[in-house]
């Protein structure tokens, strides 16, 4: 069966009278109905019989006045609760006269003929068609009613949960099934509250999880009469995402980002999982790193990407006017409220996403309103009692470090607990390198086409970018490259316009770790002098781009620079550094030196 049972409570017809074995015939037509086409007979309150109305239309008028009502009443009947299946009285030993009693008073009748069984028959047939077909889909189904009981699940459920019909609660209310914690909540009692479609995940108690997604059926007043859930193996669902959904999402989402390294691969993946489902997200990260992108990409992914997004910049709203502007407030409420009352923007982002920037700044008077709205999806406007119920979801983000903000009691631990559902770290760019040059390509299309200019940047400039240390992340870079764009003079943007505008022209600000230099044994002290200075050379030439302007960064002369390179045997590599005005560069031996010989860096020889 598709539902439950039908019982004769269902589909009895209420009576408002019954008829005492003595009155006469002719006094009870009146007491029927053109519902009614029997009625019982009782004798000192205890049924006796069942008198139909055709019965009394084929006595005459002159015999009704002398007959009285146990002369013709039939015996063929049965008292049935209201509470008995339908089906049983009509396929055990069916008789065409019952009697519904409450509590041994008659509350109802039900004449079954051969047309109410035939319409039966063909209603268990649709029925049973109806759970054929059901059975045949993958995805578990179940229904519940309008009372929130369990009144349909097919096998894909039993499949799903390895749980039969009865142990999963067909027939139960859901109040019950949660309580027995056979499910670990209930998405219909979710729908019927907020009259929306609704996705959770759901623990079994066989220690399976499934992807449940309510949606609920309206009747004409608008009330929900039904919810149809949908349930899928939460299992079989990351694997089906990691060969198909998931990659192609993480490759929209690293196009988007412009993403080559593993740590921001594992953000990707966190993104393109968390998105379908309604979830809460802390994003954390320092400032710049692009925690708004990520939670705009969430968004994007995810079933509300048309509804509202809400970005709220917590430290930005002065606090005595924070509560009013994210919940709202009456008329009145306070001076200068606008009389009317003014909808405040967890409001205006119902059934949409609100963003939390820097949420760590919100004061904790505002927490516990927070928390309340986490735990039950109510809020109440200033100067109100009455609550809202909203169907929102909470993406936070902040720079600084909730967890030490806890130990300091500046921010609630409930609270943080209930945020750090599904944290998001998104590391800081001088911790991904690699993805600083396709940021700055990414960037570069972007203002070129802002400014209908074509800048072009190579691969020395870029690694001027990649050296940098970027306190400011992301935004930095993302500005510095709009002012080379409209700033830099010709189409190429060089080297030394980016150092200057980041103020690395300084050569204190170019270091080589000491851990580059490997000393693989004790070795004359000029050679270990020649070593290091072949690559200060190398690294001045690649950072700087031409001769000229690495050695104005190494604090030498220019003819230094040309010799050192001879020196070094790196002139192979030098038409990609050499100024404008050097076309050729003489053997050492030349220029007053032997080819082989080293010689002291601090004193130089001039070309005339």
């Amino acid at each position: 069966m598709v539902y439950q049972p039908i019982t004769v409570q269902q589909i009895q017809i209420p009576i408002e009278h019954c008829l005492d074995s003595q009155m006469r015939l002719d006094t009870v037509c009146g007491f029927y109905s053109d519902d009614t086409s029997f009625l019982p007979v009782l004798n000192n309150d205890k049924i006796i019989g069942v008198l139909p109305l055709k019965r009394i239309l084929e006595i005459t008028d002159e015999d009704k006045k002398s007959m009285r009502v146990i002369d013709v009443a039939s015996k063929d009947f049965r008292v049935v609760s209201p509470d008995v299946s339908f089906s049983g009285i009509i396929t055990d030993n069916p008789i065409k006269h019952i009697i519904v009693t409450t509590n041994g008073q008659v509350s109802g009748v039900i004449y079954i003929d051969d047309t109410l069984i035939r319409l039966y028959e063909a209603f268990l047939d649709i029925q049973n068609n109806l759970q054929e077909i059901i059975d045949t889909v993958d995805d578990g189904i179940g229904v519940a009613d309008a009372e929130g009981r369990i009144v349909l699940l097919n096998k894909s459920y039993e499949r799903l949960t390895g749980l039969s019909k009865e142990e999963a609660g067909l027939g139960k209310l859901l109040v019950q099934v949660v309580k027995e914690k056979i499910i670990s909540q209930s998405i219909s009692q979710d729908v019927m509250k907020y009259k929306t479609k609704r996705t959770i995940v759901q623990k079994i108690k066989t220690g399976r999880e499934v992807l449940a997604t309510g949606m609920p059926i309206f009747d004409k007043e608008g009330n929900v009469k039904r919810v149809i859930v949908n349930f899928r193996d939460l299992f079989y669902l990351n694997r089906l995402h990691s060969q198909f959904g998931i990659t192609k999402s993480n490759d929209e989402l690293r196009g988007k980002m412009s993403v080559k390294t593993p740590a921001m691969e594992k953000v990707i993946e966190l993104v393109a999982r968390v998105a379908p489902v309604d979830i809460t997200v802390l994003i954390l990260g320092e400032s710049g790193v692009g925690k708004e992108v990520v939670a705009r990409e969430i968004v994007n992914h995810s079933s509300r990407s048309k509804r509202p997004f809400v970005h709220i910049n917590c430290g930005a709203i002065p606090e005595n006017l924070l509560e009013s502007e994210l919940f709202g407030y009456e008329g009145g409420a306070f001076s200068g409220a606008v009389k009317e009352g003014k909808a405040g923007l967890f409001e205006i982002a119902n059934n949409g996403t609100i963003f939390l920037d820097e949420v760590s700044e919100m004061p904790l008077p505002l927490q516990v309103k927070l928390l309340c709205f986490l735990q039950d999806h109510t809020i109440r406007r200033v100067g109100s009692t009455k609550p809202i119920n909203l169907n929102v979801r909470i993406i936070a983000a902040t720079n600084k470090n909730l967890e030490s903000l806890v130990d300091q009691g500046l921010f609630r631990h409930d609270l943080y607990y209930r945020l750090n559902v599904v944290p998001i770290i998104i590391p800081a760019l001088r911790q991904r390198r690699d993805d600083i040059a396709p940021l700055t390509q990414a960037f570069l299309e972007k203002f070129n086409k802002k400014y209908s200019l074509n800048k072009k940047i190579g691969l020395h400039a870029i690694q001027v970018l990649e050296n940098y240390e970027w306190p400011g992340n992301v935004r930095q870079l993302e500005n510095i490259i709009e002012r080379l764009v409209i700033m830099t003079e010709g189409s190429n943007i060089l080297p030394q316009s980016i150092k200057e505008y980041l103020c690395i022209d300084e050569p204190s600000t170019h270091t080589i770790s000491i851990n580059d230099i490997v000393i693989p044994n004790l070795m004359p002290l000029k050679k270990a002098v020649s070593i290091v200075e072949k690559e200060l050379v190398k690294r001045a030439l690649d950072t700087c781009g031409t001769t000229r302007a690495a050695a104005t960064a190494l604090g030498v002369a220019h003819t230094s620079i040309i010799r050192k390179v001879a020196k070094h045997k790196l002139s192979q590599d030098l038409p990609q550094y050499r100024s404008k005005s050097i076309s050729y560069i003489p053997p050492l031996h030349l220029i007053g030196y032997p080819e082989e010989q080293d010689f002291d860096s601090s004193k130089e020889v001039e070309i005339g």
